[in-house]
């Protein structure tokens, strides 16, 4: 099968290769790049495991052939972290305990990053509406929202009119 040359800026660096027309961006972003962070679910976009930023937009990147995404700037869970520094959605799913296996997480973290980029200070229902297309087989969601409201407020915004709780409480 022919290959096609790519260039993509993912995670701040720009990756050139060769693809062919029908690798998903998932599988780049996996297979070639080794940016496994990025999950693959159900290769259906049911599941949201694959989520990612495709020049700032949360994207499903089982829907997205590599070559779609050339000379896009590409973010993934892995670049969200600020010099080693976690992001303030992956400090919020630690200290609320809003994963459990962790398998549905990144896609959960990108979904939500691209809402508090739009809307920093959401309401509960903001947020469990952003997180519909993410699927979680082990929580009831309580906890995630929780995450996002804890991102939320420590960034410097008040949530709603919800305060945030700690999973303890």
């Amino acid at each position: 099968m022919n290959r096609v040359p790519i260039s993509v800026t993912v995670n701040g660096k720009t990756q050139q290769s060769e693809v062919e027309p029908r690798q998903l961006l998932v599988h780049f972003l996996r297979d070639t790049l080794g940016l496994t962070g990025t999950h693959v679910g159900c290769d259906t976009s049911q599941c949201g495991a694959c989520t990612v930023h495709v020049d700032g937009e949360a994207v499903k990147s089982c829907t997205l052939f590599a070559v779609q995404a050339d000379r896009a700037s590409v973010t993934t869970i892995e670049g969200l972290a600020d010099e080693g520094r976690m992001h303030a959605l992956q400090e919020g799913f630690w200290e609320t305990h809003g994963l459990q296996c962790g398998f549905c997480t990144p896609g959960m973290i990108m979904s939500a990053a691209d809402l508090l980029a739009h809307h920093p200070d959401p309401s509960e229902e903001q947020i469990r509406h952003a997180l519909e297309g993410n699927f979680c087989r082990c929580t009831g969601y309580h906890n995630i929202v929780r995450a996002v409201q804890h991102a939320a407020q420590h960034s410097g915004v008040r949530v709603g009119d919800q305060p945030v709780v700690a999973a303890d409480d």
